[in-house]
């Protein structure tokens, strides 16, 4: 019996997405600063990192194409959850290809439950290409969070031949938590 392979994200510029995100969907998309430094102001400092997984495994052909490799290419795949109030609030899936990661002292398998959002802000000599979004399809997620139409956004950060490759799923606890902390708007009439 064989098993399919669940079909690669179809990444595209936020501004070509359609159906377009509602604005605060796209406000989270399109974050050009820390997401771990918003959701940590959301979440009044509760947040958490779980790692789920991490090792060397084969990287995605999207992944292979954003990160100039090619395809069938192994690199080290680190998935984790982004807690804030003890809730999954973001699924984020990092990888970097073996060849470069082999060349550089980037410890990306010494993360743990360190965020390697944190990191790489941090670092000046890393460069962040453009942001891009899909619905990720539901089979890319762990079962737990498993759910058809959830927008995730990626990006490419780059140190000379490194391409660490960003993606974050934004999960329905987080919009209710962010629902949650917009205070309403004041009534007309």
């Amino acid at each position: 019996m064989s098993q399919t392979t669940p079909a690669s994200p179809a990444w595209l510029a936020t501004d070509r997405l359609s159906p377009a995100p509602s604005r605060r969907e796209l406000d989270w998309l399109n974050e050009q600063g820390s997401l771990t430094l918003r959701l940590t102001a959301l979440g009044a400092d509760t947040f958490a990192v779980v790692p789920l997984l991490e090792g060397w495994h084969g990287l995605r052909d999207d992944e292979c194409a954003a990160l100039g490799v090619p395809a069938g290419s192994e690199g080290w795949v680190r998935e984790v959850y982004l807690l804030g109030h003890d809730q999954p609030w973001v699924f984020a899936r990092s990888v970097a290809a073996r060849s470069a990661l082999q060349r550089h002292s980037f410890a990306l398998d010494r993360l743990g439950s360190t965020s390697l959002g944190h990191l790489l802000f941090r670092d000046p000599a890393f460069s962040r290409q453009p942001i891009e979004a899909c619905r990720y399809p539901a089979a890319l997620l762990p079962a737990a969070v498993r759910s058809d139409g959830l927008w995730g956004r990626r990006s490419l950060f780059c140190q000379g031949p490194l391409g660490v490759l960003v993606a974050e799923v934004f999960l329905p606890a987080l919009w209710q938590a962010d629902a949650d902390a917009v205070p309403p708007s004041p009534r007309r009439g």
